[in-house]
């Protein structure tokens, strides 16, 4: 530990000086210049003292160089910091961003619907099918594959809004830091589209959005770089840190799915989308992390375990999809007469062909 200087009025400091017999003329001038620099009274600066600026004390700003103890510096050395790839979650902040103004967008358009109609204080159902949500018959039948994707974009209102931004601004711009962008966008789209087939196979009668899935991905994939990390334990700073902030991470991520779990049994909540998420995020994880371990032999056996669950779980999922062993509810294939036959008064307030429909009609007339 460093030692702690104490501070001294003016005149003690110079006394002290004059009877060091270590400190040569010129240190005892650049004393005498460090102590007129000192406020008048200690008691006035020990207020001063007592505050603490990145682990040393503030009135360091007041001691020339030559007297500031060379142990602080050494200790800057031994400093437990968590290294990670970069700064800033770019990506997790711009895709929160994105889904934000889509929503209002949505809702300014389309209107606000019922509460009965959607508790989640968003819009009215069709306007998400309208939007690119996923929707089993006009994926499977009509070819419409960017309908595994887009509905990360998509949000069902306020409520879902919040939940999901949230974490990915704590969670998902961590997780961006510490493996990099190209690595959490792989992750991250890569369990969106999975959620999505999940959900196509085992809901195909709600059309669903939301970027839960995706998230749940993110959670599965540092639960997998977790599990690879865990036999790796170098005698290092660094490694310590990493491993006590894996350690914190773990407890969190597994509480998280658990919730999130648990939230799917609720009603207007795809559960399949949230597990395939978190499946497509482990296998994928397996993989990408595979190849940051220390031994080639691990390396290449979880790399192959991890391929092989990522391609056999993607290629069974999708062949199962089109096989037509899916119960698909043809009437979603329009979606504002279903939603009209199964909801008295419903209105359909955002089919995009009225929507264009009228901003031409519009034009004309202007």
């Amino acid at each position: 530990m460093p030692r702690r200087t104490k501070l001294r009025s003016q005149q003690s400091t110079r006394r002290a000086t004059a009877r060091s017999s270590r400190r040569s003329e010129d240190n005892y001038d650049e004393m005498e210049a460090y102590g007129t620099n000192l406020p008048s009274s200690t008691s006035s600066y020990t207020s001063m003292a007592s505050m603490e600026i990145s682990g040393r004390r503030k009135y360091d700003d007041y001691k020339p160089e030559a007297y500031r103890d060379e142990e602080e510096d050494d200790d800057d050395d031994d400093q437990e910091i968590y290294v990670v790839r970069q700064n800033h979650g770019y990506f997790a902040i711009l895709f929160s961003l994105v889904q934000t103004v889509i929503l209002g967008v949505m809702m300014w358009q389309c209107g606000v619907a019922p509460i009965q109609l959607n508790p989640m204080l968003g819009p009215y159902p069709d306007a998400l099918s309208e939007w690119g949500g996923k929707n089993a018959p006009l994926i499977v039948e009509d070819g419409e594959w960017w309908r595994l994707i887009t509905p990360i974009l998509l949000h069902a209102g306020l409520f879902h809004l919040v939940g999901n931004v949230a974490v990915q601004l704590e969670m998902g711009i961590l997780f961006e830091k510490e493996w990099g962008t190209i690595r959490w966008l792989i992750i991250y789209i890569g369990s969106g589209a999975g959620s999505s087939i999940m959900s196509v196979i085992y809901m195909p009668q709600a059309v669903s959005v939301g970027s839960s899935g995706a998230v749940m991905g993110l959670f599965g994939a540092k639960l997998a770089e977790i599990v690879l990390r865990v036999c790796e334990r170098d005698d290092t700073v660094q490694s310590r840190v990493a491993h006590k902030v894996r350690k914190e991470q773990c407890c969190a991520v597994t509480c998280s799915v658990i919730v999130v779990l648990l939230f799917s049994f609720v009603p207007y909540v795809d559960w399949a989308a949230h597990v395939g998420g978190l499946l497509a995020g482990l296998a994928l994880g397996f993989m990408i992390f595979s190849l940051e371990l220390e031994y080639c032999f691990w390396q290449l056996f979880w790399l192959l375990i991890g391929f092989a669950l990522t391609f056999a779980g993607f290629m069974a999922s999708l062949t199962h999809m089109y096989s037509g062993e899916v119960e698909i509810i043809e009437q979603l294939r329009d979606v504002c007469g279903y939603y009209t036959t199964t909801f008295a008064d419903y209105e359909c307030n955002c089919m995009r062909s009225e929507y264009f429909s009228n901003m031409n009609n519009g034009n004309a007339a202007a």
